[in-house]
């Protein structure tokens, strides 16, 4: 089948993207510019925040805190509970939660020696005491099935409010503590000859229960508003925010308990959604055990979707997708309902990878490759880095050519 290719020149940011209009932000502009004068670390260009070892006080080693929630992504998971009494869905947003911490923490190679605490803010006139004690009983059953690739997490406890005044429904976050040596620390400087290698977000791997949609924990305000009909808005006025425009809530045709044909398995559409967030843990593990010396970057596909390596990248190359996963049927159903610009959604949603890795060597590639197909996870050489005179990013596919320009 023949397409014609566009090509689309956009700099980032853009204040007219519908997520923006939703209070939303992809890239995080704000947040940046607010922390862009505070000291980056040790490893300015790590992937997450590194310090001196405040804990132990030796020169070798080092701290990293990170902090997440699961986002928005909670809003669906109680419509989805109150609309089904499905309390399993909340076992995800614990997986959501914690993933987006350690995941983040992943990347520059924190695998062990891990403290975990929550936090978690409710409206106690809408989550009951069940949906509580489902979420931190799971916590450490999670943490126990990571135990079983060689994942160390200790839980420290948390806290748990009832803030009804500020929370509309429920909140679920946890911190992460973890103490490294710092020659452990997988540093980005990604290089011009890089390949890129790609790991789906989608599927099932060896360790997750059900098919995985690919959502992650990114991208949730506008799937769920874009995909749910109007129905939603007068049921459940406290899922959404009553000062984004009337005209971008809820403005799809599905129900949550609407059915897609996915591998000729029909899941619920409110499941799909709801995927939990997979962790890149058990792969990266050992991936980085045998390739740490020819990893030039991590980069965990987050907010930012497939421009996320933006943060990361230097000013004299131009980052190239051009192999890139099929579109996962979740992602093909958000935008033909959203009808968003493909521009707008490989800025918002992974796409089809929530995780790369930056490596100049392509038995490196295909090993790392060959690691993650042992998971059940899918993975391939998706791009590279060229020499450019200013730094971009371009995303080819089949009906367009987007250029990202920085």
């Amino acid at each position: 089948m023949h397409f014609e290719k566009s090509i689309i020149l956009m700099s980032i940011p853009n204040s007219n993207l519908k997520y923006d209009l939703r209070g939303v932000s992809a890239s995080k502009d704000e947040v940046h510019q607010a922390i862009k004068n505070l000291d980056k670390g040790l490893f300015p260009n790590a992937f997450c925040k590194v310090i001196p070892d405040i804990l132990g006080q030796d020169s070798n080693y080092c701290n990293i805190m990170h902090a997440d929630t699961a986002g928005t992504k909670t809003s669906l998971a109680y419509m989805y509970w109150k609309e089904t009494g499905d309390l399993s869905v909340w076992e995800g947003i614990v997986e959501d939660a914690i993933v987006m911490n350690l995941d983040d923490m992943g990347c520059i190679g924190a695998f062990d020696n891990i403290v975990l605490s929550s936090t978690i803010g409710r409206n106690r006139s809408l989550i009951s005491a069940e949906v509580i004690k489902t979420i931190i009983n799971y916590t450490q059953t999670f943490l126990d099935k990571l135990a079983k690739y060689g994942i160390g997490i200790t839980l420290a406890g948390g806290e748990t409010a009832d803030v009804g005044d500020i929370v509309r429904t429920v909140d679920v976050g946890y911190t992460a503590f973890a103490r490294m040596k710092q020659s452990d620390v997988v540093n980005i400087d990604i290089k011009a000859g890089d390949l890129i290698v790609g790991f789906s977000s989608s599927g099932q791997a060896v360790y997750e229960d059900n098919y995985n949609g690919g959502m992650g924990s990114n991208g949730l305000t506008s799937s769920r508003h874009d995909v749910l009909s109007k129905y939603y808005a007068d049921k459940y006025p406290e899922s959404f925010n009553p000062f984004i425009p009337k005209d971008v809530v809820y403005t799809g045709s599905k129900q949550l308990t609407d059915t897609l044909s996915v591998d000729n398995t029909l899941i619920s559409i409110g499941k799909l959604i709801l995927s939990p967030t997979r962790t890149y843990l058990p792969i990266l593990k050992p991936i980085i055990s045998q390739h740490r010396d020819l990893i030039h970057g991590l980069i965990h596909c987050s907010g930012g979707g497939q421009t996320k390596v933006s943060k990361f990248m230097p000013h004299n190359v131009t980052i190239i997708k051009d192999e890139l996963f099929e579109l996962p049927p979740l992602f093909k159903l958000i935008q033909s309902e959203s009808g968003l610009s493909l521009r707008e959604m490989y800025q918002v949603f992974n796409m089809g990878h929530r995780l790369e890795c930056y490596t100049p060597s392509l038995d490196a590639a295909l090993s790392m490759i060959s690691i993650a197909a042992s998971f059940g996870i899918e993975a391939k050489i998706i791009g590279k880095v060229v020499t450019s005179e200013t730094a971009k990013i371009i995303i080819k596919t089949e009906k367009e050519e987007i250029v990202y320009d920085y």
